[in-house]
């Protein structure tokens, strides 16, 4: 469940709140701090918060407003699509949110694609898995990028040569994949994976 500007900024008010005095804000304070007309207002994040996993509320104390500590360590990220594993596909741009440890994500600007195809397995990289990928238009050899070839998104190993780039699976069945220099676009390095059994 991804938050607005101004959900997330409800909640790290709370979060902050609880961390600097070891209680939450009453919905007085809450609303106080952000100018609300009315307390029903705030309700109203609390409400979304706690349905979203973000908050417990205990309705039975007035400073009964706790973040939960799963999504304190949890960042949303775009999940843009399903990339190829295998031969290039086009990457479906969709705008679904996932939720991603904070641990797995670096400095930098992150998304999320799922993984299809084969040809990563001796990576340990299968089809299904959620790729976590960083932003980034460039990479150094030996990298596993997101790589744009013809318009179409494939996930591989990287390594520049003299005259031409080479996209190198990890499957002893299949090919690299050899082109010209200006033929490849890089849209993002592998930092973490995700799966579910």
């Amino acid at each position: 469940m991804a938050l607005t500007k101004k959900q997330k900024e409800v909640l790290d008010y709370i979060t902050e709140y609880v961390r600097e005095n070891s209680y939450s804000p009453t919905q007085k304070e809450i609303q106080e701090n952000f100018g609300f007309k009315s307390l029903g207002s705030v309700q109203d994040y609390i409400k979304y918060l706690t349905n979203g996993g973000y908050l417990l509320n205990d309705s039975h104390s007035v400073r009964g407003l706790m973040p939960s500590t799963v999504q304190q360590n949890t960042e949303e990220i775009p999940l843009l699509g399903s990339i190829a594993a295998g031969v290039p596909i086009e990457a479906i741009e969709n705008s679904d949110m996932i939720s991603i440890p904070v641990s797995m994500l670096g400095r930098g600007k992150h998304y999320a694609l799922k993984v299809k195809g084969e040809s990563m397995i001796e990576e340990g990289i299968l089809s299904g898995d959620i790729a976590i990928i960083k932003h980034a238009n460039d990479a150094q050899n030996g990298q596993i990028v997101v790589a744009v070839v013809d318009n179409e998104t494939t996930l591989k190993r990287y390594f520049k040569k003299a005259k031409q780039i080479e996209l190198h699976p990890a499957n002893k069945t299949m090919k690299p994949i050899i082109i010209k220099d200006k033929e490849c676009e890089i849209r993002g390095l592998l930092v973490g994976l995700l799966r579910t059994y």
